[in-house]
């Protein structure tokens, strides 16, 4: 049985160097560290986006590389922090994830993300910008991963849409999923992480389970954003939002 999703062993990209760490399966692993540590970049090796010059980065025991790529990112899943939709309705967009979803399979996906399914015909340029991530966490889930990669996605997003998409994330990896999640959110990572990975200057500084490493939250440079001030902390509602689809 293997229980570590991925294992890199002294992987290096020319953003990365000498990467050894091991990201256990059935968790949310969080990755924190200043702007421009590299922790983004780690999340490309995860699923070949970025491939290691030197060292390797295994998947489930298989190297990577030896994965074909269109397999390997469907079932390691990546939403970005900034939801790219395309051209035409919602359901086209979840179409590309899955060409042959029936009416049906869109409505369920649409009510896993909490979307409102009477927006699956709208044109999809239309939506807010949390309708937007949702829809981009949708079209992911599409494929079926049991892996999703998140690179800030909440980031932009209002209270109810964070909310919403923590309580999707944690859903997932209760239902046998895992999860490697990059924030700069203090309070978030907190709510979030049950393992965490420091990266500072393209390395790994520190890994473990969160509750050994309560510490990391006391280091006011792990949190500081590109312009060297703490980020904007995006609360969500201490009332979960009411039962149906959000909107």
């Amino acid at each position: 049985m293997v229980n570590s999703a991925f294992e890199l062993a002294e992987a290096t990209t020319p953003i990365l160097h000498d990467l050894n760490l091991e990201i256990p399966a059935g968790q949310i692993t969080v990755v924190i560290g200043p702007s421009g540590s590299g922790k983004s970049s780690l999340l490309r090796l995860l699923n070949r986006l970025d491939i290691a010059s030197s060292g390797t980065v295994s998947f489930q025991g298989v190297d990577v590389t030896g994965i074909e790529p269109r397999t390997l990112r469907r079932d390691v899943g990546m939403v970005f922090q900034r939801p790219t939709v395309f051209d035409g309705t919602c359901a086209e967009n979840l179409r590309v994830g899955d060409p042959d979803l029936t009416d049906a399979g869109l409505v369920t996906l649409f009510e896993r993300v909490g979307l409102d399914p009477e927006l699956i015909q709208r044109d999809a340029r239309t939506l807010s910008g949390g309708e937007a991530q949702r829809l981009c966490l949708a079209r992911t889930l599409a494929t079926t991963p049991s892996v999703l990669l998140l690179d800030e996605p909440t980031s932009a997003l209002d209270s109810d849409s964070v909310h919403v998409i923590e309580h999707f994330v944690r859903s997932f990896v209760d239902d046998g999923g895992t999860a490697v999640w990059v924030s700069h959110d203090r309070a978030q990572v907190k709510r979030m992480a049950d393992h965490l990975v420091q990266v500072v200057d393209g390395t790994i500084a520190d890994s473990g389970a969160h509750d050994a490493m309560g510490h990391v939250h006391d280091d006011d440079n792990l949190w500081l954003d590109s312009t060297g001030t703490a980020p904007f902390t995006n609360t969500p509602p201490s009332d979960p939002p009411a039962e149906g689809p959000a909107t």
